[in-house]
């Protein structure tokens, strides 16, 4: 099994400006598995003060798609779905991403969202997608 390049997945994040501007950061990588952590703020919540679905999806879409990239390298979100289970409350998102099944061309992932308040993690949302190798331009 080769080893994850912590640095070029890092590198990847930091050129994308939706990612950067919630201030995700990857929290743990391994070939299969990424994991995202993202420290809440009150510009990521909704109007009853939960984390805003669409910081959850980003959320999920990233860990999904850096899972898949640790086994295919360079990829594009084919399709993803997500079950929001509970309210996010509490004060970060952590994002697991895990590679289900791949072949050389695609990857099935799926990944756990959990919200975390005074140290205690809860399950959010599930997801599950695909994800293909980039085509040459």
């Amino acid at each position: 099994m080769a080893q994850v390049d912590r640095a070029l997945l890092d590198e990847i994040l930091s050129r994308q400006p939706f990612s950067r501007a919630l201030g995700a950061r990857i929290v743990h990588a391994e070939t299969g598995r990424v994991d995202f952590r993202l420290d809440l703020r009150p510009d990521h919540r909704q109007q009853h003060g939960f984390a805003h679905g669409g910081v959850i999806a980003t959320l999920a879409d990233n860990a999904l798609s850096f899972a898949a990239g640790t086994v295919i390298g360079d990829l594009v979100t084919v399709e993803f779905k997500l079950n929001y289970l509970r309210p996010g409350v509490g004060e970060a998102l952590i994002a697991r991403g895990f590679v289900v099944s791949h072949s050389t061309r695609q990857a099935v992932c799926r990944a756990d969202i959990c919200a975390i308040s005074d140290g205690d993690e809860t399950l959010i949302a599930a997801a599950q997608g695909t994800l293909a190798a980039r085509a040459p331009a």
